[in-house]
């Protein structure tokens, strides 16, 4: 690694969704550019959609351009690899500028989402689905 790459500042953060983890780091630049995994945004996320989802943080702050993001992320789907991609970078500028907080609560960023698949209980198909009972 170069010396230059190690003494940017950056600003770092978690995010999380079910079981995907992306850990971000925000370089502040003039230039804005996705670093997913050593991937390209288009490159990682294939899906317009998915794509809208991760850079959704930015344009919900006016904070585009702004920032250089390299993440690493880790377990889940494709879309709860972009949620938690969203999560992060939240949480990311919430540390450059705490006064993004309340645009990106009401967006609903900020929050953790906690849904996860329940677990299969024994004696039943699914988690809550059972064997069909028959009274004779």
């Amino acid at each position: 690694m170069s010396t230059e790459t190690l003494k940017k500042e950056y600003l770092a953060a978690i995010g999380r969704r079910k079981t995907a983890t992306a850990v971000v780091r925000l370089y502040p630049s003039s230039k804005a550019s996705f670093s997913l995994n050593g991937k390209d945004l288009k490159d990682y996320f294939k899906t317009e959609s998915l794509q809208r989802i991760a850079s959704e943080a930015f344009s919900t702050s006016k904070a585009d351009g702004f920032y250089e993001v390299k993440a690493t992320i880790k377990g889940g789907g494709s879309v709860s690899q972009a949620e938690a991609l969203r999560h992060g970078i939240s949480r990311a500028l919430l540390l450059a500028d705490s006064e993004l907080r309340k645009k990106l609560k009401k967006a609903g960023f900020l929050k953790r989402d906690p849904r996860v698949k329940e677990r299969r209980k024994f004696g039943l198909k699914k988690a809550r689905k059972a064997p069909q009972w028959s009274k004779r």
